[in-house]
């Protein structure tokens, strides 16, 4: 195999994969590497998103489980939305990752190896692995982007369970169940049940602090003790650290004009949910067709505006978590199931957001409106 190629991809995720099949696809594909040194099932997790029916059923080998219908629970409420429109999906990474990489063909390829050093020079990068080295003219990076350290996260540990006796309403999906210890951060289970007997039951946390697991395992027992589901069998753990804040760069990119961040790493999570899938698709679309024309920069995952909204609502968040429960059953109170999914997914219409914003306590958010720096005002 070829040492020398138009683009790198490091790493083979949601990004690196999904750019590539984008590639392959195209007519004249430039000669392409995607160098990631796990394979799929090393890595696989649950992906969740929203989707319409057209793009549920291009995902339906990675589908795990789909619902019309979720909820969001506190002390005081349950809401349950419902929508024709929209499928909650929770697909396998695994999977997904695995269907892309079968849609490469030369000369876009996949390597299992792991990245140790980066140089520019000459208007090619020398990218160097564990097993080769291999230059490119550009080079696109979508491993995961680090964190400040006082930076707000989305955290997570959960577990796939068989259950002794039928769950109840397995056709709900529950998004946020907030009854929970909410003493260090703002605190949900997350809970997807697949069939009658199988259910995935995840401890979520939004602070700035990632706790022992043996936190999250409490949690999720004594949510399971509380809804009177016995588990027959643990089948697996994941886990994650999702970005809600703003990212560390690293230096030696930026000073590197050849080498361009995507993904996650480019700023494709919303910052105010956590969700990524739809953002890095829709990146991943708009730069392969960009780079068919020539145009090697990447496309804004997530607009500036929609980005300085979300920081004000994590500034609330932060400065505020005495809100944080009420912020979310208000927001999923004021909008039916369809406007819940487009705001979820970015998408939300003028009256989407008029709904949210009157539902919203006026003065936290005035106050951290008049904290943002002088740019970001103006983007707003």
């Amino acid at each position: 195999m070829s040492t020398e190629f138009d683009i790198a991809i490091i790493g083979g995720g949601n990004a690196g994969l999904t750019l590539a099949a984008q590639l392959a696809c195209q007519t004249k594909p430039p000669s392409t590497v995607v160098i990631e040194p796990q394979t799929p099932m090393q890595r696989d997790c649950s992906w969740g998103l929203w989707a319409l029916d057209g793009q549920a059923d291009q995902l339906s080998q990675a589908t795990k489980g789909r619902w019309r219908q979720w909820q969001l629970v506190d002390n005081h409420s349950r809401i349950v939305h419902s929508s024709d429109q929209y499928t909650y999906l929770s697909l396998s990474s695994a999977d997904y990752l695995r269907d892309r990489a079968a849609q490469l063909r030369e000369p876009v390829s996949l390597v299992q190896e792991s990245v140790t050093a980066l140089q520019t020079e000459h208007n090619q990068t020398t990218i160097e692995t564990d097993q080769n080295r291999y230059r490119a003219t550009t080079v696109y990076d979508s491993r995961p982007p680090k964190i400040a350290k006082n930076g707000l996260r989305q955290h997570f540990f959960g577990w796939h369970i068989h259950s002794k006796q039928p769950i109840k309403n397995p056709d709900i999906a529950t998004l946020m169940d907030f009854r929970v210890d909410q003493s260090r951060g703002l605190h949900f289970i997350y809970a997807l049940p697949f069939s009658d007997h199988h259910i995935l039951v995840e401890s979520t946390l939004i602070s700035a602090t990632v706790e022992p697991q043996d936190w999250y395992r409490s949690a999720i027992e004594q949510w399971l003790q509380e809804h009177n589901i016995q588990v027959a069998e643990i089948i697996s753990e994941e886990m994650g650290v999702i970005p809600m804040d703003t990212l560390i760069t690293d230096p030696t990119s930026t000073q590197q004009p050849l080498i361009a961040s995507i993904g996650a790493a480019s700023g494709a999570v919303r910052r105010s949910s956590g969700y990524a899938f739809q953002h890095i698709q829709q990146q991943a679309k708009q730069l392969a067709a960009g780079i068919e024309q020539g145009n090697m920069a990447v496309p804004t995952p997530i607009s500036s505006r929609l980005t300085a909204m979300d920081k004000i609502f994590n500034g609330v968040l932060l400065s505020r978590p005495d809100l944080g429960v009420s912020l979310y059953m208000r927001m999923a109170k004021a909008l039916n199931g369809d406007q819940f999914a487009r705001f979820m997914l970015g998408q939300a219409s003028a009256r989407d957001w008029v709904h949210v914003i009157a539902a919203m306590p006026k003065w936290p958010f005035l106050k951290q409106f008049l904290q943002r720096q002088p740019k970001e005002l103006s983007d707003v």
